[in-house]
């Protein structure tokens, strides 16, 4: 019965408590204090699913943010970053170009060269005494080339950037001494010029023991059949250097003289005409380097890498005559302008 009765007054008390905090609550300021509560009890609960919704997100989406600031020198420090690594970008490109036009490791040349060097030597084309005088400022001759010059049995002539001047020397040697119609029948000995003697190619050569012209196409160091001749005189025909506006047809710088060794020599050994051109430009772009690089820009502009530019084209006179040649690097210029003009728009 006392129990009955302790219960009865603690429910009394409870429903007393409960009356008195409806009281309070009822209270405009409790009131207030309530709302504040609320809300922000659903502040935080909203930014809790807010959370809880973006790691959700970034479960299956890559989200890339850049934050750029709207002041200081932000905007200064990127152009510089995005031109840094366009140098880059650009330096790596230019290594593979020259790559690609100029092999660090060289050439092999589809020709063998035999004695043709011990021959030469021989006859006084190339006096030995001179050649080696002419070098022996720059280090004298490798053994390499000591080989090329006075052995027997060589074998295929290998051009690099290192040797490319020498190899250029044996072959315009070459070129004059072997005994060609090209030589005797050609526009190199049309009487408006006064005869073959007063070009670079013949009245240059001063390594021969006499005089050059003592030595021009005198000699059968190969000889040719009909087709092979005819195979030549074609060739030669659509093959220029920048250095003049000539073909090799027309030989009267050094570097014509030693092209039209070069030719001869392929066609007697079986180089089929395509590969004559491929053979030629890479010696071409040994010879003059800087203006094949250029070329291979223009190329590469063009959306033509150098591994795939036709040969033949390349060695027209759209390119590799003087001419040509000039015509292409006034366009990489042109474009170069309108790059930078592009560019300086675009900072605006």
């Amino acid at each position: 019965m006392k129990k009955q009765k302790e219960t009865q007054n603690d429910f009394e008390k409870t429903i007393d408590g409960a009356e008195e905090s409806q009281q309070v609550a009822n209270q405009p300021f409790v009131k207030q204090l309530i709302t504040k509560w609320r809300l922000k009890f659903n502040f935080w609960k909203w930014l809790a699913i807010g959370l809880v919704a973006v790691l959700a997100i970034l479960q299956f989406f890559d989200i890339n943010a850049i934050i750029h600031p709207r002041f200081g020198n932000f905007q200064k420090q990127q152009q510089l970053v995005e031109q840094s690594d366009n140098n880059q970008i650009a330096d790596a490109a230019s290594v593979n170009l020259e790559q690609a036009v100029l092999p660090v490791n060289g050439a092999v040349l589809p020709v063998v060269w035999g004695d043709l060097g011990k021959q030469m030597a021989e006859y006084g084309v190339i006096d030995s005494q001179k050649f080696e005088a002419l070098y022996a400022s720059r280090g004298g001759l490798d053994e390499n080339t000591k080989k090329l010059l006075y052995n027997f049995g060589n074998g295929r002539l290998i051009i690099n950037q290192q040797n490319s001047g020498i190899i250029l020397n044996l072959l315009w040697a070459f070129g004059l001494a072997n005994k060609n119609q090209i030589l005797e029948k050609g526009p190199i000995t049309d009487p408006q010029y006064g005869g073959a003697s007063g070009f670079a190619s013949t009245g240059g050569w001063s390594l021969a023991k006499g005089k050059a012209m003592d030595h021009y196409s005198k000699y059968a160091l190969i000889t040719l059949t009909s087709q092979q001749q005819a195979l030549v005189e074609k060739v030669s025909q659509n093959i220029y250097r920048p250095c003049c506006g000539n073909s090799t047809y027309f030989p009267d710088c050094n570097h014509g003289m030693a092209m039209l060794g070069l030719l001869e020599l392929m066609a007697a050994q079986g180089v089929l005409e395509q590969q004559m051109y491929k053979v030629a430009l890479q010696v071409n772009a040994y010879w003059f380097p800087d203006t094949y690089l250029t070329i291979a820009k223009y190329f590469q502009k063009r959306g033509v890498s150098w591994d795939k530019v036709d040969s033949k084209e390349a060695l027209g006179a759209s390119y590799s005559s003087a001419s040509g040649y000039r015509q292409v690097l006034s366009k990489l210029n042109q474009w170069q302008k309108n790059r930078v003009a592009a560019a300086g728009f675009k900072k605006f």
